[in-house]
């Protein structure tokens, strides 16, 4: 009874011992029990720089992805938040395995008294048990839902061993139970704790399930994975030493990096809970595992790994997307189509041409022009069919110019998308229709007010034109001169003489039209600049709207594109890597054992050096989930071993 009562008073896992805390330390009592220590303000190096891009990414990606898309990413850094505010000095590692395989018999050897249930029912573990070998882990079991009544101690009158100082070991149902709500309950604190030992026996440990639901998409948690080949004692002879090879081969095939020869990964062991062989190494890693009190930045940098492998879809791009200057220029030229740039200037240029004829031509031209224009209008019908042809006209001009703005829009909008992720291509095509609203309209008042001339008036004459006027009116005043001399010398005003007065308006004929040709001729040069000047500055009109309303969005959009994706290269770089994801480590098994032989991958994927022991490489990818020690992330497909050319493991079979 006394020694009972010295355990509970020294158990601080359970809801009266919280409130017994809470009530002393109301009443000024100092709590028998440390506080917990925190992780800290943020996680240190690269972890914290990883998570803090990570929040940016979700941050400026959650106007243009959906909510599915960032719930897992939301996840992991609610996780990590999470798992901060709790102790430090504490590893939770669970211990899951399917049916049979001796998870509760194994935490029984680890802790030296029995702790979970075992038995030949099953299910025998019905909800998770956690043994704790220190005080302070009340938080941490609190997250994982562990009441207090399952919740246990080593040894039921001290701390228990010393090298296990900080460990809790949480005993799983099964994963593969009958009964729906374990299978949820594995799943649930799979999620939230810092390690995982797998526990498997010699007929399941190939077991579909297991490979196909836990290791293989977990592969980038090897770091932080034990995978104990339980039960060798029923194994005779060699048969324990096939049977361990055959499993660290399903492992590599999983795209699991095995940690041998020194190399970060998954540690691999044959043990037997029920004669203890095996069960003092396994002691012996788990304390050097939980003393290094890494495990917790592990796990969580697996998990942004794993995030970021998700993520990659909807921020990687193929290619270099975005406008380059040809494309902006020829976004420009089809407004400028669309606006009639070229028409305008044309037509600025006969207007220019025309003033020029009215100034310098002749009076008596001018006359027989107007003429032949009333003529031709003079009916009642001809202005009336004239408005209703020059209306249907400007119709079809304005549906035309329309649809090429359109076009153009489409035409801008697709080259900018080209080659973005689907969610990035889309918002940047509803930012160019967004600023298409409204652009046919915008182009026409632009159309009206640059064609017009300058103040409302005339367009702009040259300097010479006074004078052509004042030539062309000396001409007419030399006709009406020698008119009135020949009519002075008819009526005998004057003394006869017709060859004086003939010559004078000969001379002021002839010089009329002369004077006027020779306007005309001068008046090409500056009317095609003029026309040229209308069109240039039509043109910048219509490519400055088009640019304010359509392009600058549409930069916009990609420059959020650009900013995001810079937020996931240093999201998905790899621990301890800074050159980005691209570097990866590729492991090659060889020789009886599975013996390691990791590869680098330097720079561009397929680009390979040997950092250890050689074995045979025939392809180097980077595709698929990577772990943070830089493992390979292979699908793991069966004939994964045979394309490296691997000859250690041959003659080995699944037993």
């Amino acid at each position: 009874m006394t020694a009972v009562s010295a355990v509970d008073e020294r158990w601080d896992d359970g809801l009266i011992a919280r409130r017994a805390q809470e009530q002393a330390a109301a009443d000024g009592d100092a709590p028998a029990d440390e506080p917990h220590v925190p992780i800290g303000e943020a996680y240190a190096g690269t972890l914290r720089s990883r998570l803090d891009a990570l929040r940016e990414l979700v941050g400026l990606s959650r106007t243009r992805l959906d909510g599915d898309t960032l719930a897992e990413a939301g996840r992991v850094l609610d996780e990590a938040a999470a798992r901060q505010r709790l102790s430090s000095r504490h590893t939770v590692v669970a211990i899951a395995g399917p049916t049979g395989s001796g998870k509760s018999t194994l935490i029984n050897a680890l802790a030296g008294v029995p702790v979970s249930e075992t038995g030949l029912r099953r299910p025998t573990t019905a909800n998770p048990i956690a043994c704790t070998w220190s005080e302070g882990a009340a938080g941490l079991l609190d997250r994982l839902a562990i009441p207090g009544r399952l919740r246990r101690r080593p040894l039921a009158g001290g701390a228990g061993d010393e090298a296990l100082q900080g460990l809790v070991l949480v005993d799983l149902p099964d994963h593969d139970s009958a009964v729906v709500a374990h299978r949820d309950q594995v799943d649930r604190v799979l999620a939230l704790v810092d390690a995982v030992i797998w526990v498997v026996d010699p007929e399941k440990y190939a077991d579909a399930a297991l490979h196909e639901r836990y290791l293989r998409p977990l592969a980038g948690h090897a770091e932080v994975t034990f995978v104990v080949l339980n039960q060798v004692d029923r194994l005779p002879g060699d048969a324990a030493h096939q049977v361990l090879d055959d499993l660290r081969r399903l492992l590599d095939e999983d795209g699991m990096a095995l940690g041998e020869h020194g190399e970060p990964g998954a540690t691999v062991l044959a043990v037997s809970a029920l004669t203890g062989e095996g069960v003092g190494e396994l002691r012996e890693l788990l304390g050097a595992f939980v003393q290094g009190r890494g495990a917790a930045e592990r796990r969580l940098s697996a998990d942004v790994d794993a995030a970021a492998a998700r993520l990659r879809p909807v921020y990687m791009a193929d290619g270099h997307p975005g406008l380059g200057e040809r494309s902006r220029e020829d976004f420009g030229a089809r407004l400028a189509v669309a606006v009639g740039a070229r028409a305008a200037g044309e037509a600025a240029e006969r207007e220019w041409r025309r003033n020029a004829g009215r100034a310098c031509g002749t009076p008596w031209l001018r006359l027989w022009r107007w003429y032949e224009r009333m003529r031709t209008h003079g009916g009642v019908a001809g202005p009336e069919e004239g408005a209703e042809q020059t209306a249907s006209s400007a119709e079809e001009d304005e549906l035309t110019a329309r649809q090429r703005v359109e076009q153009a829009v489409r035409v801008v909008a697709d080259e900018a998308s080209r080659g973005l992720p689907a969610p990035w291509a889309q918002a940047v095509r509803e930012a160019a229709v967004r600023g298409a609203r409204g652009l046919p309209e915008a182009l026409d008042e632009l159309a009206v007010s640059v064609a017009a001339p300058p103040a409302g008036g005339r367009p702009p004459r040259p300097a010479w034109w006074p004078a052509a006027v004042l030539a062309q009116a000396a001409m007419t005043l030399l006709q009406f001169y020698g008119a009135l001399w020949l009519v002075g010398q008819i009526v005998g005003v004057l003394e006869p003489g017709l060859v004086p007065p003939v010559l004078v308006m000969l001379a002021g004929i002839l010089g009329g039209p002369l004077v006027e040709w020779a306007c005309a001729a001068a008046a090409r040069g500056p009317a095609r600049r003029y026309g040229q000047e209308t069109e240039r500055r039509l043109r910048e009109a219509a490519a400055g709207c088009g640019r304010a309303r359509v392009l600058d969005p549409v930069a916009a959009e990609l420059m959020r594109y650009r900013e995001v994706r810079e937020r996931y290269a240093h999201v998905a770089r790899r621990r301890g890597d800074g050159s980005g994801p691209a570097s990866v480590i590729v492991r090659t098994v060889g020789g009886r054992g599975g013996a390691v032989g990791p590869v680098r991958a330097v720079g561009p994927v397929g680009a390979v050096e040997p950092v250890g022991p050689v074995g045979q490489v025939a392809q180097v990818g980077s595709s698929g989930p990577s772990g943070p020690s830089g493992s390979s992330g292979s699908s793991g497909s069966s004939g994964s071993l045979g394309q490296l050319g691997l000859t250690g493991l041959k003659g080995l079979r699944r037993l």
